[in-house]
């Protein structure tokens, strides 16, 4: 039940709705997720941090970025679990 929880969690905040949205097309680079979103790196992060946490994303690090992806593998066995 506290697993569930903390997914209703992460998805009733705005800014990583937005986040996911911009993820709809495919993989980003933090810095890109930063513009997009107009806001600065550790706020993103954060959020970013939180949707990896409950397995709503998968990352990537090349060189010094961090590129974000949604980790859509079995996505409904992994809420239906929870």
């Amino acid at each position: 039940m506290h697993d569930l929880m903390n997914v209703l969690k992460a998805l009733s905040e705005e800014t990583r709705l937005r986040i996911l949205k911009l993820l709809e097309n495919g993989e980003l680079c933090v810095c890109d997720i930063v513009a997009a979103l107009d806001m600065v790196q550790p706020k993103v992060s954060f959020h970013l941090n939180v949707l990896k946490e409950t397995g709503f994303l998968k990352d990537r690090k090349q060189g010094r970025w961090i590129h974000y992806r949604i980790d859509d593998s079995d996505l409904f066995i992994n809420l239906a679990s929870k």
